[in-house]
């Protein structure tokens, strides 16, 4: 059994002396040291955070001024389509036109020659026909 005497005492004695000399030279400064890095990883958090929370801010202003500049865009490119067409129709028109134009004209031309090559013809018909009964009769006409 353990016998409680003097030398009990003293350890118990030198036993709380070396816990109260710990406890200042090595507890306290480590707890120093342990509460600043907690301090330092906290305020790294906090800032990290507010960096997260102003890359988010930026992002959505970037996004909002992406779609605004698609928006845009797009409204430039309907744009553009519809002038596109609007010239494409006005091209056509004047194609037509100017086809129509020269169909009739190449008609009218046409008309004309053949009236030409009829009356030419009649002519030679005429002059032909003469010719040919001059020759069945034997006299002229």
């Amino acid at each position: 059994m353990i016998e409680l005497n003097l030398a009990f005492v003293v350890q118990v004695i030198n036993f709380g002396i070396l816990v109260l000399i710990l406890n200042v030279f090595l507890y306290k400064p480590i707890r120093k040291v342990l509460a600043d890095r907690r301090q330092v990883i906290d305020s790294a958090r906090e800032k990290a955070a507010s960096v997260d929370l102003e890359v988010q801010e930026k992002m959505t202003r970037y996004e909002a001024r992406l779609r605004d500049a698609k928006t845009e865009a797009a409204g430039r490119r309907a744009e553009a389509l519809k002038e596109a067409q609007a010239e494409e129709t006005a091209v056509l028109e004047k194609a037509r036109k100017e086809a129509t134009a020269s169909l009739e004209a190449i008609r009218g031309k046409v008309a004309k020659e053949a009236a030409d090559a009829r009356a030419l013809l009649k002519q030679q018909a005429e002059a032909l026909s003469g010719d040919i009964c001059e020759k069945i009769l034997g006299r002229s006409l």
